[in-house]
């Protein structure tokens, strides 16, 4: 059901492909996702960036790598690349999330522990 009528993954999945990234991404640096809820924080998308330089296609199985990029008082950026198995990027993509607290309080600092977990590797 990702594939359109043109054959290729549809845009729209990329953003769930980012999501789970980044989700697996803090969980291999050690803050899974039943952390968060510990810290009593959240994370909000509040902006997103995609470049097409390919398609994936029926089959093709996709590999997204994550970095962190940028560090702010309340918000982070991830980069993303998507890659298929032969290797070539078929997108890149900049993710802006803002920590927020987990009760709908209002945005919140970055935490020590996020900071280091966004860290170079």
């Amino acid at each position: 059901m990702e594939v359109d009528a043109q054959g290729v993954v549809f845009n729209a999945w990329y953003l769930t492909y980012f999501d789970e990234a980044m989700t697996a991404f803090l969980e291999a640096r050690g803050l899974p996702h039943s952390v968060w809820g510990e810290l009593g924080i959240d994370f909000q998308l509040v902006h997103t960036a995609i470049d097409w330089k390919g398609s994936l296609r029926w089959r093709d199985n996709a590999r997204i790598t994550v970095r962190g990029s940028h560090i702010g008082r309340t918000s982070f950026t991830l980069d993303f690349a998507t890659r298929r198995q032969d290797g070539e990027i078929t997108c890149t993509g900049q993710t802006v999330y803002v920590v927020i607290a987990a009760d709908g309080s209002g945005k919140r600092e970055v935490p020590a522990i996020v900071r280091r977990a966004l860290g170079p590797e």
